[in-house]
């Protein structure tokens, strides 16, 4: 049963992560991806605390936000992380992700999430079971499945994830709810198939579209391997 194939149940979303882009350069590589067929951008903010790196803060999506029609698609990886939410939202932000992992009362973060007008997204690691966020379920519009362990780009796809995202695929259609799931971490031409197969619909890109020359074939190429299984 554990290999029945589980459809994704939304056309595939590739959402370029600019925590591969050129820094040096952000509003030509959030432009660039846009101009390439991106319809989301994935903002990959992290704290040094609850993963071992540190990236930016809600000035630079606000001062990205002007310059971009893109969904913009932000992931915290923070702990605490309650008190930033308002400040996401306000630079912004159409998604916010939290981390199950991330505190006991997750299902006031997700309620303050939605109070200021931003869809909710609810992101687990590696090694938490699917069922760590059964009672959240009705309060989420998006599960972010980390299929590699948060905190650095460039990571290898842990395929042990596959088997979590046919569960939580399965979870989310019981709730009757229209929910997306994604896959943040080791997301090549090779694994988006194995992701879209498992029943995932949004693949977050950071090296296979910003380590690449041609950002729109790249953007092309995902977006045509996810809807082989699609």
């Amino acid at each position: 049963m554990l290999n029945r194939r589980m459809p994704a149940q939304f056309p595939p979303i590739i959402a370029p992560s600019i925590l591969s882009a050129d820094f040096s350069r952000m509003a030509d590589e959030v432009a660039a991806v846009e101009a390439g067929g991106a319809e989301w951008l994935h903002l990959d903010v992290m704290d040094g605390h609850f993963v071992p790196n540190l990236t930016f803060g809600p000035q630079l999506i606000g001062a990205l936000r002007p310059q971009s029609k893109m969904v913009f698609d932000v992931h915290l990886m923070m702990a605490p992380v309650d008190p930033f939410i308002e400040m996401f939202a306000k630079a912004g932000a159409d998604h916010i992700h939290v981390h199950i992992e991330a505190g006991a009362h997750t299902h006031r973060t997700l309620q303050m999430i939605r109070d200021h007008g931003v869809k909710a997204g609810i992101a687990i690691c590696p090694a938490t079971p699917p069922e760590a966020i059964s009672e959240v379920l009705d309060m989420v519009d998006m599960i972010l499945v980390m299929t590699v362990n948060p905190g650095f780009g460039g990571q290898k796809f842990l395929d042990s994830q596959c088997a979590k995202i046919r569960t939580l695929r399965r979870m989310a259609d019981e709730t009757g709810r229209d929910i997306r799931i994604g896959v943040d971490g080791g997301i090549t031409l090779e694994t988006c198939p194995r992701a879209t197969e498992a029943g995932a619909d949004v693949m977050v890109a950071g090296t296979s579209v910003y380590g690449q020359p041609d950002y729109a074939a790249a953007i092309a190429g995902l977006r045509e391997s996810a809807r082989r299984f699609s």
